[in-house]
Formats: structure tokens, C-alpha cells, sequence
């Protein structure tokens, strides 16, 4: 019996989650903080969840949830540079990362040496 009021209390939970669903309108003003990391260079030309092929020079993402083709603006939190990119991934898989950026995106707005950086993260369309 615990266990089952364990499990609806769960439920119950989950249905008050401020985490849209549905369409990408419903995403837009969506808002989330952490740090963002990018593609390796063996991902090069490798089919993305989405289907596309991944390209370093292109300003993509990946993000767990954010459905494909939205656009979610990316600021730097420590110098306040911001990149627009399309979501076509899914990921990161590292506790605390918030999204993978292409190479060309990272670069826009940190240090590739740096490898990650604090972040946060607005869809816009």
C-alpha cells in the first residue's frame, strides 16, 4: 500500500511540472540556466536525432527536450555573448550540462579551451 501512494503521489507531482509540452509555440519564453558544453570532433557528419547530419560550422543543439527546429537563444554568462541556434539533437548526458553546442556556436560566445561554460538558455522561436 505504500508503495501505491508512493507512485500517485509521483504522478501527481509530474502534473504540476513547469516544463511545456506539446508544440514549439508552447516552448517559446522557456527559460533554463547551467552550463553548456560541445560536439566532439568525431560527431562530424553524424546523423543527429533529428535525422540531419552534424556539421561544426553550422549553429545547432542539442537539448533533451526543446523540440526540434526551435530556435533558443544561448548567453555566455560570464561575458554576456549570446548565439541563436536550431535544435536538432538530443542530449547532453552530463549531470549539470543544460545543452551541447556545435563547435561554431561554443566558439561564438566562449573559449573552445574552456570546454564548458556557464550558460543560460531562452527559446525564442
Amino acid at each position: 500500500m505504500k508503495t501505491l501512494s508512493i507512485i500517485v503521489f509521483l504522478l501527481a507531482l509530474s502534473g504540476c511540472s513547469s516544463i511545456p509540452t506539446g508544440d514549439r509555440d508552447n516552448w517559446i519564453g522557456h527559460t533554463e540556466s547551467g552550463e553548456a558544453s560541445f560536439y566532439d570532433d568525431k560527431f562530424q557528419n553524424r546523423k543527429t536525432a533529428s535525422g540531419e547530419r552534424y556539421h561544426h560550422s553550422l549553429k545547432t543543439a542539442a537539448h533533451n527536450r526543446i523540440p526540434f527546429g526551435s530556435s533558443v537563444k544561448v548567453t555566455n554568462k560570464s561575458n554576456g555573448k549570446s548565439v541563436v541556434v536550431k535544435v536538432n539533437d538530443r542530449g547532453p548526458f552530463a549531470k549539470g550540462r543544460v545543452i551541447d553546442l556545435s563547435k561554431s556556436a561554443f566558439s561564438s560566445i566562449g573559449n573552445l579551451t574552456s570546454g564548458v561554460i556557464k550558460v543560460s538558455i531562452e527559446v525564442v522561436q
